[in-house]
């Protein structure tokens, strides 16, 4: 499946470019051969081996861009997913930290329901990553499928074949899945929850955009509310998904809603807008990153609001036009209550969406805020 490992790593130095520097990326993507890379671009050639070691404790970033990377938490990542262009100083730092540096993963399914074209892909995605000297994949699929579906099929062997392709072709690399907060068909992804996780390496689990679907009435929540997140993790371990294979994810972003109504009781009526079968939908509201709220919260019209059902923060603030809205977000104080329970039911980490959402200025107020967030994720 990943081809011929004639052309290796280590098979194209400085002083054998000749060769490999022929060879069109593209056509050895297409054909999924084996890819020819140059030499390393790390000043310590060794920062080019593939990680093997795993800590005991997962902290998994999404990276999005920019350079916001070089003030994370390396003490305690363990694996960041490239979610941009590829970046060869950041693959080098990360190595330089025993962090693992992998892809994103997607595809159509209806693309690889057929076994050569799954097989093409993966191939595809295994030269890529040697070529950059990455250390896995995260499959980031989340797309409706219908249990016994072709799709569904497709999806478990793409999984499993992918892990097997990567765990073959490099040495100690992470094969990594996405899903839903909960296993219950969340936005109609009726996936083969056990056998995925069973077949890669853990699951990350986006407890996250818990208001995709709003089955009650079309009123603003909380992105994360602790007890329908909570819920979620039960759910996995019922389908006897072992803790050690799910990480936590947590969103360091909010939603900014606008309001047809506010009660007094700071109840926020928003517009219907359906999604996959629900009448509401977080779709309604703005995504909007912890340190922009972080600048509004505290001029705004109620300051800092604390709900204790859903242990989550909001507030609220009146725009330009007179419009009110309400803002809900999760902090340093509805992460900890997540990262306590990570602790207590033995999951196998935590991460976030994503790492390049805090304020990473020098302002001394943003980098204490930003401190207290990395803070957070550690039970």
């Amino acid at each position: 499946m990943g081809g011929s490992r004639a052309h290796s790593r280590a098979g194209c130095s400085a002083g054998r470019m000749g060769l490999c520097g022929c060879v069109l990326l593209g056509l050895l993507l297409s054909i999924g051969a084996s890819i020819c890379w140059g030499e390393c671009p790390c000043s310590d050639p060794a920062l080019c081996q593939p990680i093997k070691d795993t800590r005991d404790f997962e902290v998994y970033v999404f990276y999005v861009g920019g350079k916001n990377w070089k003030n994370y938490d390396w003490a305690h990542v363990t694996t960041v997913a490239l979610f941009a262009p590829y970046d060869p100083e950041l693959m080098c730092f990360a190595h330089s930290k025993g962090a693992r540096y992998v892809l994103k993963g997607d595809v159509p399914l209806k693309d690889i329901v057929d076994s050569d074209k799954r097989s093409t892909w993966i191939a595809q995605k295994v030269n890529l990553a040697k070529a950059q000297y990455m250390d896995g994949i995260n499959l980031d699929i989340e797309q409706p499928v219908f249990a016994d579906s072709d799709e569904y099929y497709a999806l478990t062997a793409l999984v499993k074949e992918t892990t097997e392709a990567f765990h073959r072709e490099i040495p100690g690399s992470q094969v990594t899945f996405d899903v839903a907060w909960s296993p219950n068909c969340i936005d109609l992804r009726c996936y083969n929850y056990t056998g995925i996780a069973d077949l890669c390496d853990f699951l990350f689990v986006m407890s996250y955009d818990e208001q995709s679907q709003i089955w009650t009435e079309c009123i603003a929540g909380a992105n994360a509310p602790f007890n329908q997140t909570v819920t979620g993790y039960g759910q996995f371990i019922n389908f006897s998904i072992d803790p050690k294979k799910l990480v936590m994810g947590v969103p360091w972003y909010g939603y900014d809603y606008t309001c047809l109504q506010l009660t007094e009781d700071n109840m926020c009526k928003i517009e219907k807008k359906p999604f996959r079968g629900a009448e509401c939908s977080d779709a309604v509201g703005r995504q909007v990153p912890y340190s922009e709220i972080m600048k509004q919260v505290n001029n705004s019209v109620s300051g800092r609001l604390w709900d204790d059902f859903q242990k989550a923060p909001f507030y609220n603030y009146k725009d330009k036009r007179g419009n009110i809205h309400q803002v809900w977000y999760d902090d340093p104080q509805s992460i900890s209550l997540k990262a306590a329970y990570i602790k207590k039911l033995g999951l196998r980490g935590i991460g976030m969406w994503n790492g390049d959402l805090l304020d990473y200025t020098d302002d001394p107020i943003a980098r204490q805020q930003t401190a207290d967030m990395w803070k957070a994720l550690l039970p």
